[in-house]
């Protein structure tokens, strides 16, 4: 019982951490940032852990929020040279020739989770800009903050219709706990809402996001799909590790990792999602 109540607090400042700093642009740049260092931090922790393992935890957590902080200033128009991102490119060659004088046993580990936080991470955390800035110098708060939406809605239906009619198990192998029927019931929840979120934009801020009601409940499909992929990679990722949750920063919920997982795939597919149909 204690357990849930701490959860519950952790889950409403949370999505209240959110929620609110997607109300300004400043807000969500730092907010994001903060989670792009943090969660990448995290991230080589464990792996360090690892036998034969030598991230360079600094730098890589630096290079990381560097690509978001520039992505940002490149989609928002406050930066208009693509020379921003030199400097991301320079880090990550020397990340890989840095190795050469390491003398390390096993290089190519350190190589590939090196690069793995920036792939699977820094990359698309970094994507939100894109989301939240479709014009240069217009922010909207709309679409990336619907991508978060849908995700909480997926995990909420999934949850309980789950718990309650969950009979075939969804991937047993790497999350025994997933089942289908919880996940066909969070996609139904998700595209509900999209339609919700189509109608409350016709009534109040017509044109916001240029999306059609189609339109809306495809990114909620998208985005119910990868990230429940994203969901699963973690989840494969802690099993390989060998660890329940990714850290204790956030109680009732581990760590960073273990919080935005499902974003991780979800947020790229997205920004593919609206090129696709032509709306980015």
């Amino acid at each position: 019982m204690k357990n849930l109540i701490v959860r519950t607090i952790t889950g409403v400042f949370f999505v209240a951490a959110v929620v609110v700093s997607f109300l300004n642009p400043m807000a969500m740049v730092f907010l994001f940032a903060l989670v792009t260092g943090l969660t990448i931090w995290e991230f080589c922790g464990l792996v360090n852990e690892r036998p034969f393992v030598q991230v360079n935890q600094f730098i890589s957590t630096v290079a990381g929020v560097y690509l978001f902080l520039a992505m940002a200033g490149h989609c928002s128009g406050y930066v208009t040279s693509d020379t921003v991102f030199i400097p991301y490119l320079v880090t990550i060659i020397y990340l890989l020739v840095a190795e050469l004088y390491l003398k390390a046993k096993d290089p190519i580990n350190n190589w590939a989770y090196t690069m793995l936080p920036q792939l699977y991470i820094a990359l698309p955390f970094s994507m939100i800009n894109v989301l939240a800035f479709p014009q240069a110098g217009r922010y909207s708060f709309v679409l990336p903050l619907s991508v978060f939406v849908f995700l909480w809605m997926n995990d909420t239906g999934a949850y309980c219709v789950g718990s309650l009619l969950g009979r075939h198990k969804l991937f047993p192998r790497v999350s025994p706990g997933k089942s289908w029927e919880g996940s066909i019931g969070g996609g139904v929840l998700v595209i509900g809402m999209a339609a919700l979120v189509w109608w409350l934009l016709e009534q109040h801020a017509p044109g916001e996001a240029n999306l059609n009601i189609w339109h809306w409940m495809g990114l909620g499909l998208t985005v119910v799909v990868f990230g429940t992929w994203g969901d699963l990679v973690e989840s494969l990722l802690k099993r390989t590790l060998g660890i329940k949750d990714s850290g204790n920063i956030l109680p009732g919920h581990g760590g960073m990792l273990d919080r935005f997982d499902s974003s991780l795939l979800a947020i790229p597919a997205a920004v593919v999602y609206l090129f696709t149909i032509s709306l980015l």
